[in-house]
């Protein structure tokens, strides 16, 4: 266990896994197994969490959502495996995070799909995130992602559906203010 948690603290993501894994394959019947799947969430969550991250003050959501979804494995199988430990509640925590982080992915990619032009892509991005994070607050703007793409895609019928959905579900959403169509100069930059 301490093997496992030095390694984590020395920033070696593969060994401090690794002797999760191993000490969790050994031991299984340990009376603190439970804290070695919470460290093996509370690792691939601090993924790529460095001395760099803070300089670069880069948006967690906008990374390779694969540490997150291993994270979140992790936290779960521990939630279910070990209802009553006292690290469950973290875990919980930490999974309502990481399920708000992958649906702000989902809507990141929307909305560089939504520039680029491939409004098809963007509104397949934008309705998989509301399907598989329906309670996540990025939804509000995967909804709004998902009407502009049926707009520019010409698809009238859809757009309508879409946009009374979003009107309904976010009535005082600050994306129908950017979607008015009053845009300040480039010189403006006070509005």
């Amino acid at each position: 266990m301490e093997i496992a948690y030095a390694y984590y603290k020395q920033d070696d993501q593969a060994q401090a896994l690794a002797a999760v894994e191993r000490f969790i394959k050994l031991h299984p019947n340990h009376p603190n197994v439970d804290y070695m799947y919470y460290l093996r969430g509370v690792i691939n969550f601090n993924d790529n969490l460095g001395f760099l991250n803070f300089i670069a003050n880069q948006d967690i959501t906008e990374r390779d959502p694969k540490a997150a979804r291993d994270a979140f494995d992790a936290f779960k199988q521990l939630a279910i495996q070990f209802p009553d430990s006292k690290y469950t509640p973290d875990a919980i925590a930490r999974m309502k995070f990481l399920v708000n982080s992958l649906a702000q992915y989902d809507v990141h990619v929307a909305r560089y799909y939504l520039r680029r032009g491939a409004f098809l892509a963007a509104a397949n991005r934008a309705q998989s995130a509301i399907k598989e994070y329906p309670d996540a607050p990025a939804i509000e703007e995967a909804m709004y992602v998902l009407v502009r793409s049926y707009d520019f895609m010409g698809m009238t019928e859809l757009r309508d559906d879409a946009n009374r959905v979003f009107l309904q579900s976010f009535p005082k959403s600050a994306f129908l203010e950017s979607s008015t169509g009053k845009k300040a100069s480039w010189w403006q930059f006070w509005k």
